[in-house]
């Protein structure tokens, strides 16, 4: 049975830095998002465009490339529809507050950027439309918007979108990136606590946090072993023609349970590679 493949890692590269875009390509992040929006000014936007669309079309990337685009409401964000939309795996709509907006995205595949509270309120309408291939939420614009300093106040907004992902049979919702980009523990420490709500994922903004996001989403050695044995008991059941999955401690577990043990078993062989996590920070903290 096929596991369904999700990204562990996104990381974003100005669209005004073309001479970035094969570097990120390389840096071993799952999915590369070229950004027109917050990271380049408003002066470089149409060059930047030019750019992701000339990188797009010489189609030599080796992994998906995703291009964030400017807000829709504006023509700067249909222009860059209009020139990467049918190009880029998909794009990412920023400050999306009602599902109507995205029937613009006609021809591409649309990840729906949560950035405000009426994005929040409409969340499950916009995970909902058939345009949508997966949401995400944009976090420092939120907490500013609503002035929320408390990080449990940001978890239930986190875990509404979760719920309305799921509900609409998305992708695990990815985080947001973490800015503090030499604080490494820091990073492995919010990545465990954004797992524990049903994220699964993070967006990068230096090819140095990679490593660490891969760690951080990695099952641990106990995790993959009960997953194993759960998929070998469900096989054996399987194989015996019995509909309930009987485990050597005595427990049953059901269809749900032994699809998350393979998601489990799947996951731990992907990212296998990985060493421990070091505490050391790195000296470099220059974007990608």
């Amino acid at each position: 049975m096929s596991v369904p493949w999700s990204p562990v890692t996104w990381l974003y590269v100005p669209g005004d830095r073309p001479e970035r875009f094969a570097k990120a390509v390389a840096s071993d992040a799952d999915v590369v998002i070229i950004d027109l929006e917050d990271a380049v000014a408003p002066a470089r936007k149409d060059e930047a465009r030019a750019n992701a669309a000339a990188y797009l079309r010489a189609g030599t990337a080796g992994v998906p490339v995703h291009v964030r685009i400017n807000d829709l409401a504006t023509e700067r964000g249909q222009a860059d529809l209009a020139a990467v939309g049918e190009l880029a795996a998909a794009v990412r709509v920023p400050k999306v507050e009602s599902a109507a907006v995205l029937d613009m995205v006609a021809g591409a595949r649309a990840y729906a950027l949560l950035e405000s509270a009426a994005g929040i309120v409409a969340a499950r309408d916009i995970a909902a439309h058939p345009r949508v291939a997966g949401v995400a939420l944009g976090e420092q614009d939120l907490a500013a918007e609503l002035s929320i300093t408390d990080e449990s106040a940001m978890n239930h907004l986190r875990l509404q979108v979760v719920l309305a992902a799921a509900a609409a049979g998305l992708p695990p919702v990815p985080m947001s990136v973490y800015p503090h980009v030499n604080d490494e523990a820091g990073l492995a420490a919010s990545c465990r606590a954004g797992r524990a709500l049903g994220l699964f994922g993070r967006t990068a903004i230096h090819p140095r946090q990679i490593p660490a996001i891969r760690r951080a989403f990695r099952p641990t050695e106990e995790e993959a072993a009960r997953a194993a044995e759960i998929v070998e008991a469900a096989g054996r059941a399987e194989r015996a023609g019995i509909g309930a999955v009987a485990l050597p401690d005595g427990r049953f577990a059901d269809a749900p349970i032994v699809a998350r043990a393979r998601r489990t078993v799947a996951l731990a062989r992907r990212l296998a590679d990985e060493e421990p996590a070091e505490e050391e920070s790195p000296a470099d903290d220059r974007p990608a």
